[in-house]
């Protein structure tokens, strides 16, 4: 019997050597991970109190491994294991034109793929749960084998079948019948055309020579025409009459799919020129291959089945037979089946057939497309490339443990990291790599772009419409937290980027102070030098004045992203001249223009959008820390201007009928509205051509001036209305914008008059923050009037409530019943925000307000005191819940708000209900969840040892903490809890949001443990099972390099699903992860300013367990990206949170090397470290 596990397409010479770059890892990566079934628990369980090399397992030599030699996890018998999807990471390279695949352990595994959105697929979109069912039905692999009465057919009934997961590959195996079969799926990277690539390797494992014939491709490939996911679904029978299938040469080898047109009941009919392809060959050993006829007739290959299941057509007839029918694709979905005629193979021969599927401009492209893709070793090496690419990016955290399983999940997590945030690149810069090369705060001339974030959409999250730009410089738009969250550290891998990310973020604040939701790429405007420009970069002669006209003419067209100019020039046939690159017109355009961010608003206002600017800024200052008050009170930025509204209560608070029909309760309801007025103001920004200026999207004066702040008085402004929004019994940030906080599952929070502690958290460190740097600096800042006489009004009824005499401070527990005085100054500053707002509603007035430090600072620390006093308060309140009685300790999460008395206005909603003033409210309380702790950890100092180390015990001793699993759930029970709470009461316990261990948050714990130094706790957490890659993978479910949304707890009535991940990789626990990575191999802020000497300079403070050190008591990784650091810990210590005794630091532009006997790195040494002069760093303990 044959093994299984890996089998190599064949390839000549040369394309083998390529199929390992030399950059990827080899002897000590992790494909050197041996586990037996028993020691994988060893592995996963290290002591929770103990982080030393002895808690290490010893590896067996009667084991399997769970990695190839290419480092691709395996999975032996994929199909008889629970269901999973995956995807591969639709990069195709800076320029490339990617594709979206999407792939379960079901059948040959691709369940779905297109381009640019689920709208446009070649095989449809189908979520999970269908897919599941649907994927054996889709990609299919018949044989013929001469003298047998039936087909074989693979990846069906017996055999033995292997899955190997790779970065950016997937491959399948199947050997049965004598046959082996082994196809691989790979992005096609760095081409001027987009496809998805199928290689399908045949071997003879059999004992005997065979003759084979066979037909090898997909049974379903739907063609281009539009938007038509959601009419193959509704209307999928009369979308049909449009189909046909065209070709681009005499004979079967490339068809094009497409409509005749796009299906619409329009005045203006528009003629289908795109198409879908699929190209098919034997790849040869030497000379350009030959095209293989396609089949694209369904029914003569399945007859009458029109289950799809059983190739009833081929039954009794050859290849030869099949293709002297005469097809038809007309009206109907077609196939593409790729026909090999007999081959003859004797025992241990093979060959490989090669499909490209993908889309074309048009049918006179497939000849060109044919020429390249046809070409000798081009798949091979375009294969070869598609693993590199991926290595070069995620080489930025390159880390070298002693344990190889931690080193690639590192790898794999920045992967998915930048797949939801980005791959920051520097463009504009025209000088190329050279000493002491700016970054972007010091050189207007270079901007920052990222590359290949998209929103997180897949089988399993369904629900998100993602989109991934089929153009070079590819990406996609994402949602506004997710963004925020996943480029935290960003300048810590790009240290050139400056303060860029600071700077986007801060100016989608709006005048009210709250953010879109979803952040796009930033646009490039050339605003002057238009017409050299095209000169520069298509020719100065006659000859080339039609193409340089044209480009003069997009320059000047508008605003563009990179992919958006590339295409322009192909769809107009502009060509750069020779001698100039791409990556040197793009640099030169994006030196030569202005840039523009950008972003969408979306249905709402979430609470949270801004509680990771913080995170920004501590990011930058960690790299940059004597820019602080040049970035905080020397820049100008804007407000962003969204087309919507919030109400204020007299047009949201509803008395409402009670669920069961039986009584009356006041909701929240309409909180938010799309604002008609405000859109008629932005439509006067209309420009020259038929869209908005991209001024339309910011804040302006009533002269018609776009109003700009410096960041410190947009956090002041940002803070003031968090602070005026804390609730009546000024505990949490009132929900009041229509939506909830991170826990976006808390829906129904909002109807309940909701508010969230862990904002009030943000809150208080936003406040202690502003204050810190206004006083540090002693600068004035100067706000809009309208903000200042807000702050004003604030601080009245802060005198009126301290001047009441009212204080529950010294109370041990609180009445449910808000006081008079609380709800009083509450209902005075709700007033006062609500009055703010329709004030700014359109404009400022342009007058401003200018706080002198000294004054702004006493403010700051008395809203501090306040926001204190209310987190002291939340305690006393508590939280409730099945086996809680509110005195875990726990800080709780959430509140809400029941109106006891309230008169009606006399208005009524849209829906007849009357709208209400309310007179007074009781809280309701509710069970414990994760964020709250998490949260409220992050305001106490690091160095509170006792303080942090209460808030982990108390947290673990209560409902939160999932023994069976040794984790972390987003919630207790929620059993007894109300519908109202939101759709996580829709779920079973256990799933989604409701009690499941969701590894975001539980992430952002783990972050907090480490944070705040309690080293012990941390490394016992993350070797205990908690976190990857240190699991169970028979459990787990999926490859241990990839994070999963959710993991199923304890709680969940399924016990066989205890354990196993859902929702694959796009997750924000990579960010947290990624923020770990840093605070455990560089430490918390690695520059900083001597308070002494006021020069600059760096230290590295690992935080390392010994286990992390080779037997040379070594371990490497990659700082800022680019430089290799290596640690020497030759007395095999735990380095927790210490400095190295001894430096050598080697530089890039000149030989020689520095030593330095010393923690800290002086000036001009740093300063080249953050320029990425250096080399490499050696440091020893």
């Amino acid at each position: 019997m044959p093994s299984k596990g890996y089998s190599t397409i064949p390839q000549d010479e040369d394309a083998v050597q390529d199929a390992v770059h030399p950059s990827l890892p080899t002897s000590k990566t992790f494909r050197n991970i041996i586990v037996t079934s028993s020691i994988l628990l060893l592995l996963t369980f290290l002591t929770t109190s103990s982080y030393n090399r002895t808690s290490l397992p010893t590896l067996g030599s009667d084991s399997k491994s769970l990695f190839d030699e290419y480092d691709r996890f395996i999975f032996e018998d994929y199909d008889e294991r629970p269901p999973h999807s995956n995807f591969l990471p639709g990069v195709a390279g800076v320029y490339g034109k990617p594709v979206w695949t999407f792939y379960v352990n079901r059948g040959q595994s691709i369940s779905s793929f297109g381009t640019s959105t689920k709208d446009f697929p070649l095989l449809e979109f189908n979520p999970a749960n269908k897919a599941y069912q649907s994927t054996a039905l889709g990609f299919r692999t018949f044989f013929n084998v001469t003298g047998r009465e039936e087909l074989s057919v693979p990846f069906e009934e017996g055999g033995e079948r292997v899955m190997y997961v790779g970065s950016n590959e997937l491959e399948i195996t199947d050997v049965n019948d004598g046959i082996k079969t082994a196809v691989k799926y790979f992005t096609l990277p760095e081409e001027e055309f987009s496809a998805l690539v199928r290689r399908v390797t045949v071997e003879n494992v059999g004992e005997e020579e065979m003759e084979i014939q066979m037909f090898d491709g997909l049974a379903r490939m739907e063609p281009a025409g539009g938007m038509l996911d959601g009419q193959m679904k509704n209307m999928g029978r009369t979308l049909e009459g449009w189909m046909g299938v065209y070709h681009g040469s005499d004979d079967l080898t490339m068809p094009f799919y497409k409509l005749s047109t796009q299906p619409s009941d329009t005045a203006q009919v528009k003629v289908q020129v795109e198409g879908h392809y699929c190209l098919s060959f034997v790849e040869e050993a030497e000379g350009p291959s030959t095209l293989l006829p396609i089949v694209y007739d369904t029914d003569k290959i399945f007859g009458s089945d029109t289950s799809l299941m059983k190739p009833k057509g081929l039954e009794g007839k050859s290849v030869e037979d099949i293709l002297n029918m005469k097809q038809s694709g007309a009206a109907k979905t077609s196939s593409a089946f790729a026909a090999v005629s007999k081959r003859t193979l004797k025992p241990g021969q093979n060959f490989t057939i090669t499909s490209y599927y993908g889309k074309a401009k048009h049918i006179d492209r497939l000849k060109s497309i044919a020429s390249v893709i046809t070409s000798p070793k081009y798949t091979s090496k375009k294969f070869t490339r598609a693993r590199t690419m991926i290595d070069e990016i995620t080489s930025s955290v390159s880390t070298k443990t002693s344990n190889g399983l931690f080193n690639g999940h590192i790898k794999q997590m920045f992967l998915d990291n930048a797949l939801r945030g980005g791959v920051p690149m520097i463009l504009g810069d025209t000088e190329g790599d050279r000493p002491m090369r700016p970054d972007v705060d010091e050189d207007s001339k270079l901007k920052v772009y990222h590359t290949f974030s998209r929103i997180h959409g897949d089988l399993e999250r369904d629900y998100n419409a993602f989109s991934i730009d089929e153009t070079f410089f590819s990406q996609g738009p994402g949602n506004y937290r997710d963004v925020a969250q996943n480029r935290r550290m960003d300048v810590m891998f790009q240290p050139r980027m400056g303060g860029f990310d600071v700077r986007q973020f801060l100016s989608f604040i709006q005048a009210d102070g709250y953010e879109p939701l979803t952040v796009e790429a930033v646009t490039f405007k050339v605003t002057s030098g238009a017409g050299s420009l095209a000169e520069w970069a298509v020719g100065k002669g006659d000859g080339f004045k039609g193409p340089r006209e044209a480009l003069k003419a997009i320059f000047e067209g508008g605003s563009l992203r990179p992919g958006q100019l590339f295409q322009l020039m192909e769809d107009q046939e502009i060509k750069l001249k020779p001698g100039v690159s791409k990556q040197q017109f793009i640099d030169k355009f994006a030196s030569q223009s202005t840039m523009a961010y950008s972003a969408t608003f979306g249905d709402g206002f979430w609470a949270d959008h801004w509680d990771y600017y913080l995170d920004l800024i501590d990011s930058y200052l960690a790299i940059y820390p004597e820019r602080e008050e040049k970035i905080m009170f020397d820049e100008e930025l804007v407000y962003y201007y969204a087309p919507a509204s919030c109400q204020p209560r007299s047009k949201k608070y509803v008395a409402t009928p009670t669920v069961d029909g039986e009584g009356t309760h006041v909701q929240q309801l309409g909180a938010m509205i799309w604002d008609a007025d405000k859109t008629t103001h932005q439509n006067s920004f209309l420009s020259d051509k038929p869209w908005l200026d991209a001024d339309a999207n910011f804040q302006h004066t009533k002269k018609g001036e776009v109003f700009k702040s410096a960041p410190i008085a947009k956090l002041l402004l940002l803070a003031a209305q968090k602070f005026a929004m804390r609730d009546p019994y000024g505990m949490g940030v009132e929900y009041e914008g229509g939506k909830p906080g991170w826990n976006d599952a808390m829906n129904g929070l909002v109807g309940m008059i909701g508010s969230g502690m862990p904002e009030t958290y943000e809150l208080q460190l936003l406040l202690r923050y502003v204050e810190q740097a206004v006083g540090k600096y002693e600068r004035d800042v100067t706000v809009p009037t309208e903000l200042a006489e807000m702050i004003a009004t604030v601080g009245e009824a802060l005198d009126t409530l301290e001047a009441s005499g009212f204080s529950d401070v010294e109370l041990d527990a609180v009445p449910t019943e808000v006081p008079t005085e609380l709800f009083e100054y509450w209902d005075t500053v709700a007033t006062a925000r609500e009055t703010y707002r329709e004030d700014i509603r359109f404009t400022f007035s342009g007058e401003t307000f200018t706080y002198k430090s000294s004054d702004l600072s006493e403010i700051l620390k008395r809203f501090i005191l306040h926001t204190e006093i209310g987190m002291d308060r939340a305690m006393k309140v508590g939280s409730a819940g099945q086996g809680d009685d509110g005195t875990s300790g726990v800080a709780p999460s959430y509140f809400s708000y029941d109106v006891t008395s309230y008169t009606e206005t006399g208005e009524n909603d849209p829906n007849g209900h009357p709208y209400v003033t309310a007179l007074g409210f009781t809280v309701g309380v509710f069970p414990l969840f994760l964020e709250g702790p998490v949260r409220m950890m992050k305001t106490i100092s690091s160095d509170a040892f006792s303080s942090q180390m209460d808030v982990y015990s108390n947290v673990k001793s209560s409902g939160l903490y999932d023994s069976e699993q040794n984790a972390y759930t987003v919630s207790a029970s929620l059993v007894g809890q109300s519908i109202d709470m939101g759709r996580m009461m829709a779920f079973s316990p256990g799933w989604l949001e409701n009690q499941s261990i969701w590894t975001h948050m539980s992430y952002k714990f783990y972050l907090q443990l480490l944070r705040g130094k309690l080293y012990e706790v941390f490394f016992g957490e993350l070797t205990g099972g908690g976190m990857l890659p240190f699991q169970d993978p028979m459990v787990y479910g999926r490859s241990l390099m990839e994070c999963s949304s959710f993991v199923a707890s304890s709680a969940f009535p399924d016990s066989d699903q205890h354990g196993r991940g859902f929702l694959a990789r796009l997750s924000g626990s990579t960010a947290e992860f990624l923020s770990m990575w840093t605070l455990m191999f560089i430490g918390p802020h690695p520059f900083h300013v001597d308070p002494t000497s006021h020069e600059l300079k760096m230290s590295l403070t690992p935080a390392l367990p010994s286990w992390a050190f080779d037997e040379d008591g070594e371990a490497t990784f990659k700082l800022f990206g680019e430089i290799e650091v290596t640690y020497h810990n030759e007395e095999g210590k735990d380095l927790m949170g210490v400095q190295p005794k001894r430096y050598e630091v080697n530089y890039k532009w000149h030989d020689g090397a520095d030593v330095v006997e010393s923690g800290h790195l002086p000036e001009y040494i740093a300063e080249q470290v953050r320029r990425l002069d250096v080399e490499s760093i050696d440091a020893w303990f």
